[in-house]
């Protein structure tokens, strides 16, 4: 199993209120980073694997909010898209189709344990900057959610201190249910 793929499949855990895996994570969390993510536990989403996708890695599903989620992992803070052709590419397609669709695209990337270990929410989530101007829910989380930068030459930029706790996303997507 590549680290992707373990990453991946925490998202999909914590996404789907999978406690063993909360509990885990939230050991170096501040109590509205727990918060968060415990709410998860009663307020889940179905989450689906795109396994050999070509932008998607998960689905995540509820009567509230549905979207597609590509997953991206990184010792460094920063991701440059530039890096590699593929993954602008790759979020160019995503775009695309979930602009046809009316479908807000929705990146997360983890940021990795180095020596030191990493304290508090690792996960981020960003949104694919576009013209178009989602409605109903998928429009409130396009003006919550931080879009991923866009360097001079056009290639995207992910720079994880600037996005959204996941554990923030998770105590905005489940005031709704309150």
């Amino acid at each position: 199993m590549s680290t992707g793929d373990v990453y991946e499949r925490e998202l999909k855990a914590l996404l789907s209120g999978e406690k063993r895996t909360i509990d885990k994570l939230i050991k170096t969390c501040d109590d509205e980073e727990r918060e968060g993510y415990l709410s998860m536990v009663d307020r889940p989403f179905m989450v689906v694997r795109a396994a050999g996708s070509h932008g998607v890695d998960l689905i995540a599903l509820r009567w509230d909010f549905s979207f597609p989620i590509e997953v991206k992992s990184s010792v460094d803070s920063t991701l440059h898209f530039s890096r590699s052709p593929r993954l602008g590419e790759q979020a160019d397609w995503m775009l695309n189709e979930c602009t046809k669709s009316r479908i807000l695209p929705i990146y997360a990337m983890r940021l990795k344990k180095t020596g030191n270990s990493v304290k508090g929410d690792p996960w981020r989530l960003f949104c694919i900057p576009c013209d178009f101007e989602y409605r109903g829910a998928a429009g409130l989380l396009q003006r919550r959610i931080p879009k991923l930068a866009v360097g001079p030459s056009g290639n995207y930029i992910m720079n994880w201190n600037e996005g959204m706790k996941l554990s923030e996303f998770f105590r905005y997507a489940n005031m709704s249910i309150d």
